[in-house]
């Protein structure tokens, strides 16, 4: 069974009748991750009409009341976000930036929004060098101003509102104004975030006056936390509009905090928030067995790296091998450390960089199967030659990206449906708070080199720029009506964790619910990641011997996703975390 410390999760790893090497990835994965705290039992949630999956039961109540009382997909999540920023601070909020994925039930088509946070203008591409031209510790280059880039997130709840909302804007933020008035209980998992993160949330005295209590202890479980800040804050863009966050009082208080810390200032300019767009993009999809898997293209690595590994596992009889042969996460793990490879080398802003446009063509993605031997691992990968018109020499990333992050599935009464992924990168982001909320670190998400060997990376720090992301918000479709809708937070394990959820379901027929609770096995860069406490750790010694590096260790994601079948919404969240499901 699929255990953790002394929980037991409901669904097997076992067989049933229903389931017919890089030195930048070595230093990312020497960072701790959020961990698990936690582990709970969950079932699946069935509705006939909405739902709401988020990683926080109060942001979810304040979701479902919104589409309860009428409201549209695009109506419960600002409730949903502006809760969210407030329960769980470490994850995402005001301050950050997001990814979502739509679909218009009118239009009957899917798109997608970008909002991702932006390198400031005065950004150059030494931004995180020290004087020597060497690459910062991750940390130093994370606390304090340097890292903040300018927030999208309220924008893009505004540009949604704005297309898509029917609620009054100043009503949605209700829910989120009256808990930090009043306060909310502290839950276990922000309880046990705090006091790992001891040390650099007590850097800042505004920030740890807020997370510790008055004798400098963190916070535990239970307590009661208000913030009165950010009810001011809500309160203002309830009145004056998202306007108020780009061009008024909240953003010239956050650049004047990022510029004005004295041991790691930040280059954020009112011109950048004046600047920010929010931008509509194509949606990325690749066909995989019936299915028309959709997600985030560039800046995002997401549904591109996603849809290289559905693309190259394709060719692979999964269904047939079933989640219990060795052999079918040998043909995962390569498929993955392919797409991987070609991530590292290729993806970024394709509003600066050019990229290649074959990188899911079927030949290409042909040709990376064919270099898999069914049971022997890669001994290497390397960057392929996938078809592009505007090609150019460039060197590979040299990133870290960090899982604390959340993810929000919506769908309304009258099917539209929101897939949306939203961070604010590490941890407490850059530990530096302004108006009552966290802001982010997302800028260490470039490369902190901007070159190797002579050759550029695409990945690297220029004015204006978005840095690359994993975040793979996803929605799928069946003979081109919503199917599916799914994502989750993990730093670049998201891609791993998404990607074997539509596996799991599609080729091993788990419900949603049963694919999100599977053990996770992961690899990006080679080695084999394998979640500790759980019935993964038993393909150790196979994956070693077909030539595998393994390593056990914490994986925690935080998926959540509703399927659509049969005029029903089946609605799954995952055991690591808070998160629910709930729906009428």
């Amino acid at each position: 069974m699929f255990k953790k410390t002394l929980l037991t999760l409901s669904i097997a790893f076992a067989s049933s009748s229903v389931y017919a090497t890089s030195t930048v990835a070595d230093v990312a994965d020497t960072v701790a991750p959020e961990l698990t705290s936690k582990v709970t039992s969950k079932q699946s949630v069935v509705a006939d009409n909405f739902m709401v999956a988020a990683a926080n039961p109060l942001a979810v109540e304040a979701g479902y009341q919104v589409l309860k009382s009428g409201g549209s997909a695009a109506d419960a999540l600002v409730a949903v976000q502006s809760v969210l920023g407030l329960v769980e601070p470490q994850s995402s909020g005001l301050g950050g930036g997001a990814f979502l994925v739509y679909y218009d039930a009118k239009n009957k088509r899917v798109t997608t929004f970008d909002g991702r946070e932006t390198a400031p203008l005065a950004a150059k591409p030494e931004l995180f060098q020290d004087e020597d031209g060497k690459p910062l510790k991750f940390f130093n280059a994370v606390v304090g101003g340097r890292s903040v880039g300018t927030p999208g997130t309220v924008k893009l709840l505004a540009t949604m509102h704005e297309k898509y909302g029917r609620k009054a804007w100043s009503e949605l933020f209700q829910p989120a104004k009256d808990l930090a008035t009043n306060g909310f209980a502290v839950s276990e998992r922000l309880a046990s975030s705090i006091a790992r993160d001891k040390d650099r949330l007590s850097h800042y005295p505004d920030t740890k006056a807020y997370f510790f209590t008055p004798d400098g202890e963190p916070l535990k479980e239970g307590s009661l936390l208000v913030n009165k800040p950010y009810a001011k804050t809500l309160d203002t863009l309830g009145k004056e509009g998202a306007s108020v966050f780009y061009s008024g009082q909240i953003a010239k208080d956050i650049v004047k905090k990022v510029t004005g810390i004295s041991d790691n200032p930040g280059f954020l300019a009112l011109e950048d928030f004046a600047t920010y767009k929010i931008i509509e993009r194509a949606a990325t999809c690749i066909d995989y067995r019936q299915y028309e898997v959709c997600g985030m293209g560039p800046p995002s690595s997401g549904a591109l790296t996603v849809g290289q590994i559905l693309g190259i596992a394709s060719h692979f009889d999964l269904k047939t091998m079933g989640p219990n042969d060795p052999q079918a996460w040998q043909i995962i793990g390569d498929a993955s450390r392919l797409a991987f490879a070609d991530r590292g080398r290729y993806i970024a802003d394709s509003d600066f960089v050019p990229m290649p446009e074959g990188l899911l063509d079927k030949e290409y993605l042909k040709s990376r199967a064919a270099l898999i031997t069914k049971g022997k691992a890669l001994s290497e990968t390397a960057p392929g030659n996938p078809p592009w018109s505007s090609k150019m020499a460039l060197a590979d990333d040299q990133s870290i990206e960090l899982p604390s992050t959340t993810h929000i599935v919506i769908a309304d009464k009258e099917g539209n449906i929101i897939s949306m992924t939203s961070t604010v990168e590490n941890g407490f982001g850059s530990r530096v708070m302004s108006n009552g909320f966290i802001l982010n670190n997302e800028l260490t998400d470039f490369s902190f080199a901007a070159h190797k060997n002579g050759y550029p990376i695409a990945n690297r720090v220029e004015p204006g720029k978005r840095p690359r992301s994993s975040m793979s918000p996803t929605i799928v479709l069946k003979s081109g009506k919503p199917y599916m809708a799914v994502g989750s937070p993990g730093g670049s394990r998201i891609i791993g964790y998404v990607a074997q959820t539509l596996i799991a379901h599609f080729d091993w027929g788990m419900s949603i619910q049963e694919a999100i609770n599977m053990p996770h096995l992961v690899n990006r860069f080679g080695t084999y990641d394998l979640e500790e406490g759980t019935d993964a750790v038993r393909f150790k010694a196979p994956l070693e011997k077909m030539g595998f590096k393994v390593n056990i260790r914490d994986l925690n994601s935080g998926l959540h996703g509703v399927v659509f079948t049969d005029n029903k919404l089946i609605g799954g969240a995952d055991p690591r975390r808070e998160g629910i499901a709930m729906g009428d």
